[in-house]
């Protein structure tokens, strides 16, 4: 089966942490730069909470935010009511969108997604919000490099 190109865009901390209180469970400028240089240029997709941890649209970059509420806005972003909605709209200006969170949308995104742009964090962290469970097994890992950071790596993986 061919898949029309998606792109995943995750930090994930040991246990599969992804955020606490609405935030990342980290301060890592490495990972902040490197999230940069993947999603520069390219429709990124997110839930409503992502964007408002956020807090604004992210420059170069066409956003597109997922919200159920009919009366949520978020000026300078598209916002549209699914996932689905979100990357067909995203394709409209990127071969390659990239999804960024949270956890629901990471949820829609992985049966479909050809990429993932992964940041793993190893380090014991609190948190609330985790990335969904994935079958390693159907990805093939084609980068990796140590971070400057101790205890983070860069990996691609590829469908």
């Amino acid at each position: 089966m061919t898949r029309a190109p998606l792109a995943i865009v995750v930090a994930i901390g040991d246990g599969g942490v992804i955020g606490i209180n609405g935030e990342l469970p980290w301060r890592i400028p490495e990972d902040m730069r490197h999230f940069k240089s993947v999603t520069m240029g390219h429709a990124i997709v997110m839930g409503r909470k992502t964007f408002e941890s956020i807090g604004k649209p992210l420059p170069g970059r066409r956003n597109v935010v997922v919200s159920r509420s009919p009366s949520f806005s978020a000026p300078g972003c598209d916002v549209v009511a699914s996932f689905e909605e979100a990357v067909a709209l995203a394709r409209q200006t990127d071969d390659e969108p990239r999804i960024i969170g949270g956890s629901s949308i990471y949820e829609a995104a992985l049966p479909v997604a050809t990429r993932i742009f992964l940041t793993e964090v190893h380090r014991k962290l609190e948190g609330d919000t985790f990335f969904p469970a994935f079958d390693r097994s159907e990805w093939r890992e084609v980068d990796r490099r140590k971070g400057e950071s101790e205890g983070v790596e860069f990996v691609a993986l590829e469908r």
